[in-house]
Protein backbone atom coordinates (compact mmCIF):
# COMPACT_ATOMS: atom_id res chain seq x y z
CA UNK A 1 0.00 0.00 0.00
CA UNK A 2 1.34 3.44 -0.84
CA UNK A 3 0.00 5.09 2.31
CA UNK A 4 -2.85 7.00 0.64
CA UNK A 5 -6.00 7.11 2.72
CA UNK A 6 -9.56 7.13 1.43
CA UNK A 7 -9.80 10.83 2.28
CA UNK A 8 -6.68 11.57 0.18
CA UNK A 9 -8.13 9.65 -2.77
CA UNK A 10 -11.48 11.43 -2.49
CA UNK A 11 -9.70 14.80 -2.36
CA UNK A 12 -7.70 13.90 -5.48
CA UNK A 13 -10.90 12.92 -7.35
CA UNK A 14 -12.54 16.24 -6.44
CA UNK A 15 -9.45 18.13 -7.63
CA UNK A 16 -9.46 16.25 -10.93
CA UNK A 17 -13.09 17.30 -11.56
CA UNK A 18 -12.49 21.00 -10.92
CA UNK A 19 -11.21 21.85 -14.42
CA UNK A 20 -14.23 20.17 -16.03
CA UNK A 21 -16.65 22.05 -13.78
CA UNK A 22 -14.85 25.34 -14.46
CA UNK A 23 -14.94 24.77 -18.22
CA UNK A 24 -18.65 23.92 -18.02
CA UNK A 25 -19.33 27.15 -16.12
CA UNK A 26 -17.28 29.30 -18.51
CA UNK A 27 -18.47 27.83 -21.80
CA UNK A 28 -22.07 26.83 -21.03
CA UNK A 29 -23.48 28.65 -17.99
CA UNK A 30 -21.85 32.05 -18.59
CA UNK A 31 -23.00 32.44 -22.24
CA UNK A 32 -26.53 31.40 -21.31
CA UNK A 33 -26.51 33.92 -18.45
CA UNK A 34 -25.20 36.63 -20.81
CA UNK A 35 -27.97 35.93 -23.33
CA UNK A 36 -30.65 36.02 -20.62
CA UNK A 37 -29.33 39.35 -19.27
CA UNK A 38 -29.09 40.84 -22.79
CA UNK A 39 -32.68 39.82 -23.54
CA UNK A 40 -33.92 41.22 -20.23
CA UNK A 41 -32.10 44.54 -20.72
CA UNK A 42 -33.31 44.69 -24.33
CA UNK A 43 -36.91 44.22 -23.22
CA UNK A 44 -36.62 46.99 -20.65
CA UNK A 45 -34.76 49.68 -22.61
CA UNK A 46 -35.12 48.48 -26.20
CA UNK A 47 -32.69 46.74 -28.56
CA UNK A 48 -30.98 49.88 -29.94
CA UNK A 49 -30.35 51.31 -26.49
CA UNK A 50 -28.98 47.93 -25.41
CA UNK A 51 -26.54 47.90 -28.33
CA UNK A 52 -25.57 51.51 -27.59
CA UNK A 53 -25.02 50.63 -23.94
CA UNK A 54 -22.77 47.70 -24.91
CA UNK A 55 -20.72 49.93 -27.24
CA UNK A 56 -20.44 52.64 -24.58
CA UNK A 57 -19.48 50.01 -22.03
CA UNK A 58 -16.71 48.79 -24.35
CA UNK A 59 -15.36 52.31 -24.88
CA UNK A 60 -15.28 53.05 -21.15
CA UNK A 61 -13.75 49.63 -20.49
CA UNK A 62 -11.00 50.20 -23.06
CA UNK A 63 -10.16 53.55 -21.47
CA UNK A 64 -10.09 52.01 -17.99
CA UNK A 65 -7.90 49.09 -19.14
CA UNK A 66 -5.45 51.48 -20.77
CA UNK A 67 -5.26 53.72 -17.71
CA UNK A 68 -4.92 50.95 -15.13
CA UNK A 69 -2.58 48.90 -17.33
CA UNK A 70 -0.20 51.84 -17.63
CA UNK A 71 -0.44 52.48 -13.91
CA UNK A 72 0.28 48.83 -13.07
CA UNK A 73 3.24 48.79 -15.50
CA UNK A 74 4.68 52.01 -14.02
CA UNK A 75 4.39 50.71 -10.46
CA UNK A 76 5.97 47.40 -11.51
CA UNK A 77 8.95 49.16 -13.10
CA UNK A 78 9.41 51.43 -10.06
CA UNK A 79 9.36 48.47 -7.70
CA UNK A 80 11.89 46.49 -9.77
CA UNK A 81 14.18 49.51 -10.16
CA UNK A 82 14.09 49.96 -6.38
CA UNK A 83 15.30 46.35 -6.04
CA UNK A 84 12.16 45.04 -4.32
CA UNK A 85 9.97 42.11 -5.25
CA UNK A 86 6.98 43.29 -7.31
CA UNK A 87 4.52 40.65 -6.08
CA UNK A 88 1.62 43.05 -5.59
CA UNK A 89 2.25 44.78 -8.91
CA UNK A 90 2.44 41.45 -10.76
CA UNK A 91 -0.89 40.41 -9.27
CA UNK A 92 -2.40 43.76 -10.25
CA UNK A 93 -1.08 43.36 -13.79
CA UNK A 94 -2.56 39.86 -14.05
CA UNK A 95 -5.92 41.12 -12.79
CA UNK A 96 -5.94 44.02 -15.28
CA UNK A 97 -5.17 41.60 -18.14
CA UNK A 98 -7.89 39.19 -16.99
CA UNK A 99 -10.35 42.06 -16.57
CA UNK A 100 -9.45 43.28 -20.05
CA UNK A 101 -10.10 39.85 -21.52
CA UNK A 102 -13.51 39.80 -19.84
CA UNK A 103 -14.26 43.28 -21.17
CA UNK A 104 -13.55 42.07 -24.73
CA UNK A 105 -16.38 39.56 -24.66
CA UNK A 106 -19.76 41.14 -25.32
CA UNK A 107 -22.21 41.06 -22.46
CA UNK A 108 -23.07 42.83 -19.26
CA UNK A 109 -22.10 40.07 -16.81
CA UNK A 110 -18.53 39.65 -18.07
CA UNK A 111 -18.16 43.43 -18.41
CA UNK A 112 -19.25 43.91 -14.81
CA UNK A 113 -16.79 41.29 -13.58
CA UNK A 114 -14.05 42.78 -15.78
CA UNK A 115 -14.64 46.26 -14.36
CA UNK A 116 -14.48 44.86 -10.82
CA UNK A 117 -11.10 43.27 -11.62
CA UNK A 118 -9.75 46.46 -13.21
CA UNK A 119 -11.16 49.12 -10.88
CA UNK A 120 -8.56 50.14 -8.25
CA UNK A 121 -11.03 50.15 -5.34
CA UNK A 122 -12.19 46.56 -5.84
CA UNK A 123 -8.93 45.06 -7.13
CA UNK A 124 -7.40 44.46 -3.64
CA UNK A 125 -10.21 42.00 -2.83
CA UNK A 126 -9.50 40.00 -5.98
CA UNK A 127 -5.75 40.35 -5.44
CA UNK A 128 -6.16 38.65 -2.06
CA UNK A 129 -8.12 35.82 -3.67
CA UNK A 130 -5.52 35.46 -6.43
CA UNK A 131 -2.61 35.40 -3.97
CA UNK A 132 -4.36 32.83 -1.76
CA UNK A 133 -5.14 30.62 -4.77
CA UNK A 134 -1.62 30.89 -6.19
CA UNK A 135 -0.09 30.21 -2.77
CA UNK A 136 -2.14 27.04 -2.36
CA UNK A 137 -1.19 25.87 -5.85
CA UNK A 138 2.50 26.48 -5.26
CA UNK A 139 2.40 24.79 -1.86
CA UNK A 140 0.55 21.78 -3.28
CA UNK A 141 2.97 21.36 -6.19
CA UNK A 142 6.00 21.82 -3.93
CA UNK A 143 4.71 19.12 -1.59
CA UNK A 144 3.98 21.39 1.37
CA UNK A 145 0.73 20.89 3.28
CA UNK A 146 -1.77 23.67 2.56
CA UNK A 147 -3.32 23.47 6.02
CA UNK A 148 -1.75 22.55 9.29
CA UNK A 149 -3.64 20.18 11.55
CA UNK A 150 -3.67 20.23 15.33
CA UNK A 151 -0.21 18.66 15.44
CA UNK A 152 1.35 21.16 13.04
CA UNK A 153 2.43 20.53 9.45
CA UNK A 154 2.30 17.08 7.92
CA UNK A 155 -0.21 14.24 8.03
CA UNK A 156 -0.33 10.51 8.81
CA UNK A 157 1.51 9.47 5.66
CA UNK A 158 4.01 12.34 5.85
CA UNK A 159 4.77 13.52 9.38
CA UNK A 160 6.05 17.02 10.02
CA UNK A 161 9.71 17.95 10.14
CA UNK A 162 12.03 16.75 12.91
CA UNK A 163 13.27 19.62 15.05
CA UNK A 164 16.89 19.42 16.15
CA UNK A 165 18.02 21.68 19.00
CA UNK A 166 21.40 23.33 18.61
CA UNK A 167 23.37 26.53 18.81
CA UNK A 168 25.22 28.61 16.24
CA UNK A 169 29.00 28.74 16.59
CA UNK A 170 30.89 31.56 14.92
CA UNK A 171 33.75 30.04 12.91
CA UNK A 172 35.51 33.34 12.24
CA UNK A 173 38.32 34.18 14.65
CA UNK A 174 40.11 37.49 14.11
CA UNK A 175 38.82 37.70 10.56
CA UNK A 176 40.27 34.29 9.55
CA UNK A 177 38.08 31.25 8.92
CA UNK A 178 39.20 28.29 11.06
CA UNK A 179 39.15 26.03 8.01
CA UNK A 180 41.74 28.29 6.31
CA UNK A 181 44.21 28.37 9.24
Amino acid sequence: MNGATDADLARARRRSRRPAVLLFLVFVVLPVLEIVVLIQVGQVIGPWWTILLLVLDSIIGAWLIKREGRRAWRLLRERVEAGRLPHRELADGALVVLGGALMLSPGFVTDALGVLLIFPLTRPLFRGLLVAYAGQRVARHAGFPTTAGPGGPGNASRPGPTVVQGEVVDQHVDGVDEGDA
